[in-house]
């Protein structure tokens, strides 16, 4: 992940990436996108890896082995009407991993977000820490057709990678196409590298590698200058 991320920051578009702080890679992944002005955010994570927290203190979000529960988990359950996060539960966390964050480089995160989890209570405890902390809060909830940046409207482009056929271009194109005019434009990528934890630990696998060939292509670059496109990141918005 961290390769590919670095990739298309240093030669592609991205202009914004969240940083996962529970992850080991965290801190390598910092330092290879050091020095390059990108926005980072805090991806608050819930769903892979060892909580910041003590396991102990937010049991409704942990295996019996201390690790997070699988995103599939609290999918499953939400499609049966039940929110598996606790509240205070998420809260704890998400406020741990955000001093984690301030912990590795000084200072608030551009935005402060979830990865997409199946889960009401993680959203409502993202709002409580952001307050607490006076954090720029992103709101995008899967699906949602319009969400909401530091108070500020924003349209989220429809994902499209994880379709089987995935063109990544085409879905840039689609993008370009339905975005509103009227407010920012948040188009997600997820670009990365292929290894054996990647293939073990996410379903989201080989679409990744083809948005780092997308995002660092001339071609993409020109195609965009042609529909006077402009880039920006999180600090830029609002």
């Amino acid at each position: 992940m961290n390769c590919g991320i670095e990739k298309t920051v240093k030669e592609g578009l991205i202009r914004s990436t969240g940083l996962m702080v529970n992850m080991p890679t965290a801190a390598d992944g910092l330092a290879r996108i050091a020095g390059t002005g990108i926005s980072i955010g805090l991806h608050t994570n819930i769903c892979l890896g060892v909580p910041c927290c003590d396991p102990k203190e937010i049991p409704s979000l942990v295996a019996e082995d201390g690790t997070f529960k699988s995103s599939s988990e609290y999918r499953t359950a939400y499609k049966n009407g039940k929110d598996l996060v606790v509240l205070e539960d998420a809260v704890k966390e998400a406020e741990a991993q955000y001093l984690k964050y301030k912990e590795m480089t000084g200072k608030d995160p551009a935005y402060f977000e979830a990865h997409a989890i199946a889960s009401d209570n993680l959203w409502k405890a993202l709002a409580i820490v952001a307050e607490k902390y006076h954090l720029r809060l992103n709101m995008q909830k899967p699906g949602d057709a319009e969400g909401t940046f530091n108070g500020h409207k924003i349209h989220p482009c429809r994902m499209q990678s994880m379709e089987k056929e995935y063109d990544a271009f085409q879905s840039l194109q689609d993008a370009v196409k339905e975005a509103d005019s009227t407010m920012p434009n948040v188009y997600v990528c997820h670009p990365g590298y292929i290894d054996a934890y990647l293939l073990e630990n996410s379903s989201l696998t080989y679409n990744r590698a083809k948005e780092v060939e997308m995002l660092c292509s001339p071609e993409t670059k020109k195609w965009l200058q042609e529909q006077d496109i402009k880039l920006v990141s999180y600090d830029e918005i609002a």
